[in-house]
Protein backbone atom coordinates (compact mmCIF):
# COMPACT_ATOMS: atom_id res chain seq x y z
CA UNK A 1 0.00 0.00 0.00
CA UNK A 2 1.47 3.42 -0.93
CA UNK A 3 2.32 5.90 1.84
CA UNK A 4 -0.53 8.36 2.44
CA UNK A 5 -0.17 11.73 4.12
CA UNK A 6 -3.06 12.21 6.54
CA UNK A 7 -3.98 15.50 8.21
CA UNK A 8 -5.37 13.72 11.29
CA UNK A 9 -5.20 10.10 12.39
CA UNK A 10 -6.38 7.60 14.96
CA UNK A 11 -5.32 3.98 15.17
CA UNK A 12 -8.04 3.07 12.68
CA UNK A 13 -8.70 6.07 10.40
CA UNK A 14 -6.89 8.84 8.60
CA UNK A 15 -8.38 12.09 7.31
CA UNK A 16 -7.09 13.48 4.05
CA UNK A 17 -8.35 16.15 1.66
CA UNK A 18 -10.59 15.34 -1.27
CA UNK A 19 -8.88 15.10 -4.64
CA UNK A 20 -10.36 14.88 -8.11
CA UNK A 21 -8.59 11.53 -8.50
CA UNK A 22 -10.89 10.00 -5.83
CA UNK A 23 -13.93 10.21 -8.12
CA UNK A 24 -14.17 6.55 -9.14
CA UNK A 25 -13.92 5.08 -5.63
CA UNK A 26 -16.08 7.77 -4.02
CA UNK A 27 -18.93 7.55 -6.55
CA UNK A 28 -18.91 3.73 -6.52
CA UNK A 29 -19.15 3.73 -2.72
CA UNK A 30 -21.92 6.37 -2.83
CA UNK A 31 -23.93 4.21 -5.25
CA UNK A 32 -23.40 1.13 -3.06
CA UNK A 33 -24.59 3.11 0.00
CA UNK A 34 -27.87 4.57 -1.29
CA UNK A 35 -30.01 2.47 1.07
CA UNK A 36 -27.92 3.62 4.04
CA UNK A 37 -28.02 7.30 3.07
CA UNK A 38 -31.58 7.87 1.92
CA UNK A 39 -33.57 9.93 2.81
CA UNK A 40 -30.99 11.81 4.89
CA UNK A 41 -28.24 12.65 2.41
CA UNK A 42 -27.37 12.44 -1.25
CA UNK A 43 -23.61 12.29 -1.86
CA UNK A 44 -22.46 12.62 -5.46
CA UNK A 45 -22.69 9.30 -7.28
CA UNK A 46 -21.76 10.26 -10.85
CA UNK A 47 -18.50 11.61 -12.29
CA UNK A 48 -19.99 15.03 -13.12
CA UNK A 49 -21.67 15.41 -9.70
CA UNK A 50 -18.43 14.42 -7.98
CA UNK A 51 -16.42 16.92 -10.05
CA UNK A 52 -18.77 19.75 -9.02
CA UNK A 53 -18.83 18.66 -5.37
CA UNK A 54 -15.10 18.05 -4.95
CA UNK A 55 -14.17 21.23 -6.85
CA UNK A 56 -16.28 23.32 -4.45
CA UNK A 57 -14.61 21.66 -1.45
CA UNK A 58 -11.12 22.06 -2.88
CA UNK A 59 -11.46 25.64 -4.11
CA UNK A 60 -13.86 27.36 -1.71
CA UNK A 61 -12.26 29.37 1.11
CA UNK A 62 -15.23 28.67 3.40
CA UNK A 63 -15.16 24.86 3.08
CA UNK A 64 -12.83 22.03 4.06
CA UNK A 65 -13.52 18.52 2.79
CA UNK A 66 -11.94 15.34 4.14
CA UNK A 67 -12.09 11.72 3.12
CA UNK A 68 -12.17 9.22 5.97
CA UNK A 69 -9.82 6.38 5.09
CA UNK A 70 -9.61 3.01 6.79
CA UNK A 71 -5.95 2.76 7.76
CA UNK A 72 -6.08 -1.05 7.47
CA UNK A 73 -6.44 -0.91 3.69
CA UNK A 74 -6.61 2.77 2.66
CA UNK A 75 -10.20 2.42 1.40
CA UNK A 76 -12.51 5.43 1.62
CA UNK A 77 -14.86 4.69 4.53
CA UNK A 78 -16.75 7.99 4.46
CA UNK A 79 -16.33 11.74 4.39
CA UNK A 80 -16.71 14.79 6.60
CA UNK A 81 -16.87 18.41 5.48
CA UNK A 82 -16.66 21.68 7.35
CA UNK A 83 -19.01 24.10 5.59
CA UNK A 84 -19.78 27.78 6.10
CA UNK A 85 -16.46 28.44 7.82
CA UNK A 86 -16.36 31.90 9.36
CA UNK A 87 -13.17 33.26 10.92
CA UNK A 88 -12.76 36.45 12.95
CA UNK A 89 -14.71 36.63 16.18
CA UNK A 90 -17.05 33.76 15.19
CA UNK A 91 -14.44 31.06 14.27
CA UNK A 92 -17.11 28.51 13.46
CA UNK A 93 -18.14 25.91 10.89
CA UNK A 94 -20.97 23.46 10.17
CA UNK A 95 -20.27 19.76 9.62
CA UNK A 96 -21.71 17.46 7.00
CA UNK A 97 -20.73 13.79 6.88
CA UNK A 98 -21.56 10.30 5.77
CA UNK A 99 -20.26 6.76 6.16
CA UNK A 100 -20.21 4.31 3.29
CA UNK A 101 -22.11 1.04 3.70
CA UNK A 102 -19.04 -1.23 3.80
CA UNK A 103 -17.70 0.75 6.79
CA UNK A 104 -20.94 1.52 8.67
CA UNK A 105 -21.35 0.29 12.22
CA UNK A 106 -17.62 -0.18 12.86
CA UNK A 107 -16.97 2.99 14.90
CA UNK A 108 -14.91 4.60 12.15
CA UNK A 109 -17.19 7.66 11.95
CA UNK A 110 -16.90 8.24 15.71
CA UNK A 111 -13.11 8.10 15.41
CA UNK A 112 -13.24 10.40 12.39
CA UNK A 113 -15.44 13.06 14.02
CA UNK A 114 -13.28 13.12 17.14
CA UNK A 115 -10.13 13.47 14.99
CA UNK A 116 -11.77 16.14 12.85
CA UNK A 117 -12.76 18.17 15.92
CA UNK A 118 -9.17 18.13 17.23
CA UNK A 119 -7.90 19.09 13.76
CA UNK A 120 -10.42 21.93 13.33
CA UNK A 121 -9.68 23.46 16.74
CA UNK A 122 -5.89 23.48 16.13
CA UNK A 123 -3.79 25.58 13.73
CA UNK A 124 -4.13 26.38 10.94
CA UNK A 125 -7.97 26.37 11.13
CA UNK A 126 -8.16 27.51 14.78
CA UNK A 127 -11.93 27.21 14.90
CA UNK A 128 -13.74 27.58 18.22
CA UNK A 129 -17.12 26.01 17.44
CA UNK A 130 -18.46 23.26 15.19
CA UNK A 131 -22.13 22.58 14.59
CA UNK A 132 -24.00 19.56 13.26
CA UNK A 133 -27.57 19.91 12.00
CA UNK A 134 -29.41 16.57 12.04
CA UNK A 135 -32.93 15.63 11.02
CA UNK A 136 -34.60 14.36 14.22
CA UNK A 137 -35.53 11.01 12.65
CA UNK A 138 -31.92 10.22 11.76
CA UNK A 139 -31.21 8.24 14.94
CA UNK A 140 -27.79 6.99 13.78
CA UNK A 141 -26.54 10.53 13.10
CA UNK A 142 -27.93 11.84 16.40
CA UNK A 143 -26.14 9.00 18.22
CA UNK A 144 -22.92 9.79 16.34
CA UNK A 145 -23.07 13.47 17.32
CA UNK A 146 -23.59 12.45 20.95
CA UNK A 147 -20.71 9.91 20.90
CA UNK A 148 -18.38 12.52 19.39
CA UNK A 149 -19.04 14.89 22.30
CA UNK A 150 -21.50 17.31 20.69
CA UNK A 151 -24.28 18.74 22.86
CA UNK A 152 -27.84 19.33 21.67
CA UNK A 153 -28.55 23.05 21.58
CA UNK A 154 -31.95 23.32 19.99
CA UNK A 155 -34.42 22.68 17.24
CA UNK A 156 -34.80 24.55 13.95
CA UNK A 157 -38.05 24.01 12.06
CA UNK A 158 -37.79 23.81 8.25
CA UNK A 159 -34.06 24.63 8.39
CA UNK A 160 -32.58 22.90 5.33
CA UNK A 161 -33.96 21.90 1.95
CA UNK A 162 -33.38 18.14 1.66
CA UNK A 163 -34.93 15.71 -0.81
CA UNK A 164 -37.37 18.26 -2.20
CA UNK A 165 -38.72 19.72 1.05
CA UNK A 166 -37.75 21.98 3.94
CA UNK A 167 -36.80 19.70 6.83
CA UNK A 168 -36.65 20.24 10.58
CA UNK A 169 -33.22 19.82 12.19
CA UNK A 170 -31.76 19.48 15.66
CA UNK A 171 -28.69 21.64 16.31
CA UNK A 172 -25.73 19.92 17.96
CA UNK A 173 -22.51 21.78 18.75
CA UNK A 174 -19.11 21.48 20.36
CA UNK A 175 -16.68 24.21 21.33
CA UNK A 176 -12.95 24.05 21.94
CA UNK A 177 -13.53 24.16 25.70
CA UNK A 178 -15.63 20.98 25.55
CA UNK A 179 -12.84 18.84 24.07
CA UNK A 180 -10.66 16.98 26.60
CA UNK A 181 -6.99 17.94 26.37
Amino acid sequence: MPEVSYLAVTDRIGLRPFTLADEAEFTARARQSRDLHRPWLFPPDSPSAYLDYATRLIESPDKEGYLICDRADGAIAGYVNINNIVHGAFRSGALGYGAFAHAAGRGLMTDALKALVRHAFAPPLNLHRLEINVQPGNARSVALARRAGFAKEGFSPRMLHVDGAWRDHERWAITAEMVPR
